[in-house]
């Protein structure tokens, strides 16, 4: 499993992949945690389930600002977690299942 995770890494696309994903995370949560004033928990809870779609609904932004942000937020970042996702999804089944029973 280890192997698996390091060729996913080693891959320069999925890496760049993985970069502008953090990144996106990393901009939301900065953004909520000031603009909402948000634990720096919450605002990483709520940039994942706001890009991931899931939206439970426990938290949305009070702030002008806040609102103007989350929708520029998602419409730029769902598409991004949605291929992350995605890629991550086909990496792992194209692999063979004997594969992740080898020890490492």
């Amino acid at each position: 499993m280890l192997r698996t995770i390091l060729s996913f890494l080693r891959d320069k696309h999925y890496r760049n992949l993985l970069f502008a994903t953090v990144s996106v995370l990393v901009i939301g949560t900065v953004t909520y945690h000031y603009l909402e004033q948000w634990t720096w928990l919450d605002s990483l809870y709520f940039s994942i389930i706001t890009l991931t779609t899931v939206g439970y609904g426990d938290f949305s932004p009070q702030t002008d600002w806040g609102k103007i942000f989350t929708i520029i937020y998602i419409i730029i970042g769902v598409g991004l977690i949605l291929t992350f996702i995605n890629t991550v999804y086909n990496h792992f089944k194209n692999i063979p299942q004997d594969h992740f029973n080898q020890k490492n």
